[in-house]
């Protein structure tokens, strides 16, 4: 190349929004291209191991535990031809800048592509954690080499996971259910949330009361008159709360040294109370000071978009990567808090221009890390650029949901920097003498904000829905101690204690965060994969374990526990932390948590043990299936113990007679023999199973009913509930209910009438029966191979034979039935502000705004799915885009048939088959032989 031709390099991004953003900032010179994310990959089954690795023992795995762990990597399918692409233009530059992200996954892309592409010219590596024209600047020319220690930490973390997950989910698969899968953080977060619900299955409710006073100031001067003071002691003893009671009995703790009010209590108590002097025995007031929250991590932001905006962990990361590719925020991977010094100066200055410099603390904030084990050396997540636009400014370039999540990073990264909120708070202490000479205190608190400060641009939201926000003031009259009150009204309140919240994604986050258990570019992953197993659902915000993970999370914790230990998988956070730093060897942790050894495996147990391989193998035998598969509820009042069993086609309800024998109905599955069952129907949580509920679901809410006995036959009338639904039964006959029917109200002469069915109309003067049946799509009379659909269920009882006739011979064309009508309306999509309606379809229910459509996943309802969880699903469709047209299937040339020919023609069309087509033949003159079968050719598997 001569000497003054121009330099050309390639910069290699994850995605064409990076790249298209990126290749805007750098002059001529630079081509920019996308690897699209991972480029390599341990193989995902057996189809994508290489030929000559198929035969070896740890094939299966994609890693050779025994020699040193390596790891063997394939091109994903899907990026094949990217590299290719790579491959040319890496052959036609000077230089290779890898500009993938900064953390450990995006060191582990640039370390593969770089063993992918095998380039003959220089490769830099370059770093920047906002997508800026200084930033994309002055990475170029300040580029570094690829850090070899993070990259062996994440290679080792996936190494971990894939051994973790191959080794553990075949003992799920045996003991449990096929195609279940175990993993390293998904099934720590699973058995967290079926911990909780243990919990809420355990609590048992208890009633407290008090007294509301509604109190007035004879002189109040200025401020309110009356204010609200709530009865705290009663002579000289406190109150009981909620805090005071068990919560698995629902008695008082013992020792807890509480008045303990009932209703009559109250109510007696109040009366006695009515009339009488009040009087203030004290007041305290203090200074109230709150500091403003450090700008947004990866799981703080996640919390504070669902708790503002209902976004799920997904879609919030799904956005900010796009606020992020395009320029608009920094990096959003990350569990730091700092500010770079260009970024506050930024904040400040705004601050100024929009608040006043009044509302700018005198020197800058600093803020540290409460997150355990925090990495990822980058800032916060914050607005990018040198001047942060505000969110007036980029309201048109961005979409809804993009904009309100820039607002949200925004507004917090701006009060991050603000002053404190100032202003007082007073707690007053009121006493009363009731008329039998009880001494009732009363308490009532108040706040007052003199200066907001940064609450004017933030005010943290709280997972607690009913929490005060931070910003709301109580004001109370001006009191002195001794100054009378006058009780305008006295109101004796209940109370009922109430079990722990079900976690949300944003708490559940917060959880695994506060254990030390994952990282920032993990969290929104983990939510997913435990929905999409299976193990979880969502009810609004809340997470609920399904029945699946209870058997799932038993069987580790009885039989591996140290898999599921919380303080144990933190502790593999450590070791791959230490690797990162260059402070332990990989290879020396992954041989002691897969073979056991001295070092590495966090607190040695699994090393001690002989690794995970011996830990899954040994204790295989151990583990009793049906007792896995077994979920105790409680013993009823007949001394039967109720159980709930995960079986192949779900959970359902069994009880066994006292002895621990099951009653003698039904017939066994997965070896759990025979039993008094009920199924459980979808959408019902594990603590809603109450003695109440499992009663209603075996005599009438799902489980059998006898409805009566058959006048004609004299057999038995029972209403059931099969894998399909409710249907009632007798003797060989079967009938599901229809559409307008209610198993609750079902009486015995509509379910005569359904055994009706098929309905024999008549028969066609042809001779063939016209029959009136109930279909997948409807109502409908059906003559030979022809089917019309009837207007109305009522019609399959009551149409006359000529009626049937006539339908019949009207062509299909005039048969189209009305759309039906949605199942609900729901409102407007806050996205997209288009309609959103839920609609019965072919596959179930799902919900649609005209454009996309989104099924409604397992355990959802059309009656409880909420306006958000609908926006969100529709969102993910709409992120996805429209499906791919199905191209038309190509037709087929039709066989020729096999003629008969002499025998020498025969032994001709013999020699010329094809490897594709055997032809048979057969002599016509020839003496005739039995014809050979036909050998099929072993399957060939292409491999790369």
């Amino acid at each position: 190349m001569p000497s003054n031709a121009r330099t050309t390099r390639l910069v290699i991004v994850e995605s064409p929004a990076k790249a298209k953003t990126i290749s805007g900032y750098l002059g001529p010179g630079y081509v920019v291209e996308a690897s699209f994310g991972h480029v390599r990959d341990l193989p995902r089954n057996a189809a994508d191991v290489p030929a000559k690795y198929k035969g070896e023992p740890w094939a299966r795995l994609g890693v050779d535990v025994d020699h040193g762990f390596h790891a063997l990597y394939v091109v994903s399918a899907d990026r094949k031809q990217q590299i290719s692409k790579l491959v040319k233009l890496a052959k036609e530059v000077d230089e290779i800048f890898l500009a993938t992200d900064e953390d450990r996954e995006g060191e582990a892309i640039a370390w593969h592509l770089v063993e992918t592409l095998k380039p003959k010219v220089p490769v830099k590596r370059m770093v920047f954690h906002e997508i800026t024209k200084p930033a994309i600047q002055a990475a170029v020319a300040n580029p570094r080499e690829i850090d070899r220690d993070l990259v062996d930490a994440q290679e080792a973390r996936r190494i971990l996971d894939r051994l973790y997950g191959y080794e553990v989910s075949p003992v799920l698969w045996k003991k449990v259910m096929p195609k279940l899968s175990a993993g390293r953080v998904q099934s720590v977060a699973t058995r967290i949330v079926v911990e909780r619900e243990r919990q809420r299955m355990a609590f048992r409710t208890a009633e407290y009361w008090d007294i509301l006073a509604t109190l007035a100031v004879r002189d109040a001067g200025e401020g309110p008159r009356s204010f609200n003071a709530t009865l705290v002691a009663l002579g000289g003893d406190r109150i009981a709360t909620g805090k005071d009671f068990e919560p698995t009995t629902g008695r008082v703790k013992p020792g807890a040294g509480v008045v303990h009010l009932d209703e009559g209590g109250a109510r007696g108590l109040a009366a006695r109370l009515d009339g009488r002097p009040f009087k203030v025995t004290r007041v305290e007031e203090k200074p109230y000071r709150r500091r403003p929250y450090a700008p947004f991590i990866t799981s703080t932001l996640q919390q504070e978009a669902a708790r503002k905006m209902r976004f799920s962990s997904q879609q919030t990361m799904r956005t900010a990567q796009r606020l992020y590719e395009n320029g608009y925020i920094t990096y959003m991977r990350t569990d730091s808090v700092n500010l770079s010094e260009t970024a506050i100066t930024a904040a400040r200055r705004q601050i100024v221009e929009l608040y006043g410099e009044r509302s700018v603390p005198p020197e800058p904030r600093r803020y540290t890390g409460k997150v355990k084990n925090a990495q990822e050396a980058h800032e916060a997540i914050r607005p990018a650029g040198d001047n942060f636009r505000t969110p007036g400014d980029v309201a048109k370039e961005l979409s809804a949901e993009e904009f309100k999540l820039y607002e949200l990073i925004w507004r917090r990264t701006i009060a991050s920097q603000m002053t404190d909120a100032v202003g007082s708070s007073v707690s007053v202490r009121i006493r009363a003498v009731s008329t039998a000479q009880e001494e009732a205190d009363f308490g009532a608190t108040g706040k007052t904000i003199t200066d907001p400060g940064f609450l004017r641009a933030y005010v943290e939201s709280s997972d607690d829905e009913n929490a005060e926000a931070e910003d709301a003031e109580r004001r109370l009259p001006n009191l002195v101690k001794d100054q009378p009150l006058s009780a305008d009204a006295l109101a004796a309140q209940g109370h009922h204690t109430q079990p722990p919240s079900r976690y949300t994604e944003a708490s559940l986050v917060k959880a695994l965060e506060e254990l030390g258990i994952g990282r920032p570019s993990t969290y929104a992953s983990i939510m997913q994969t435990i929905q999409d197993r299976g193990y979880v659902t969502k009810r609004g915000q809340a997470l609920i374990p399904s029945f699946l993970a209870f058997a799932v999370t038993g069987l580790l914790e009885r039989h591996y526990p140290r898999l599921v230990d919380y303080d144990f998988t933190a502790s593999m956070e450590n070791e791959l932390d230490e690797i990162a730093d260059g402070d332990h060897a990989a290879v020396d942790f992954l041989t002691a948590f897969y073979f056991g050894g001295t070092t590495g495996a966090g607190d040695q147990d699994i090393a001690r043990s002989g690794g995970l391989k011996k830990l899954v193998t040994e204790n295989l035998n151990e583990i009793d299936a049906r007792s896995v598969n077994s979920i105790p509820l409680f013993t009823d009042d007949e001394g039967r113990e109720v159980v709930v069993r995960v079986g192949r086609y779900g959970p359902y309800l069994q009880r066994e007679l006292p002895g621990g024998e099951p009653a003698a109905t039904g017939e066994g599955e997965e070896g759990g023999g025979q039993g008094d069952r009920a199924p459980i129907p979808d959408g019902l949580a594990p603590d809603e199973l109450t003695p109440e509920k499992v009663h209603e679901l075996f005599l009438g809410g799902g489980g059998e009913r006898k409805l009566g006995d058959d006048p004609a036959t004299g057999e038995p009338i029972l209403l059931k509930s099969g894998r399909y639904g409710p249907y009632v039964a007798s003797g060989e006959r079967k009938s599901s209910l229809l559409n307008s029917q209610s198993p609750d109200s079902l009486s015995l002469t509509e379910a005569l009438k359904l055994l009706t069915l098929p309905r024999l109309v008549g028969v066609a003067p042809n001779g063939d029966e016209v029959i009136a049946n109930n279909g997948r799509y409807g109502p409908y009379v059906k003559q030979g191979d022809e089917f019309r659909s009837l207007d109305s269920e009522e019609k399959m009882f009551t149409v006359t034979l000529d009626e049937a006739l006539a339908l019949l011979a009207a062509p299909k064309t005039r048969q189209r039935r009305a759309a039906a009508p949605p199942l609900r309306e729901m409102g407007v999509d806050p996205l997209t502000e288009k309609p959103l309606v839920i609609k019965d379809g072919r596959f179930g229910p799902y919900v649609t705004d005209g454009e996309f459509n989104a099924s409604l996943r397992r355990g959802q309802t059309p009656e409880a799915l909420s306006i958000e969880e609908a926006s969100e699903m529709l969102a993910e469709k709409r992120a996805k885009g429209p499906a791919p047209k199905k191209k038309a299937a190509a037709k087929k040339a039709p066989a020729k048939k096999a003629t008969a020919t002499k025998s020498a023609a025969a032994k001709s069309t013999a020699k010329k088959a094809t490897a594709k087509k055997a032809t048979a033949t057969k002599s016509t003159t020839a003496k005739k032989t039995p014809a050979k079968k036909a050998t099929p050719k072993k399957a060939t598997t292409s491999t790369d």
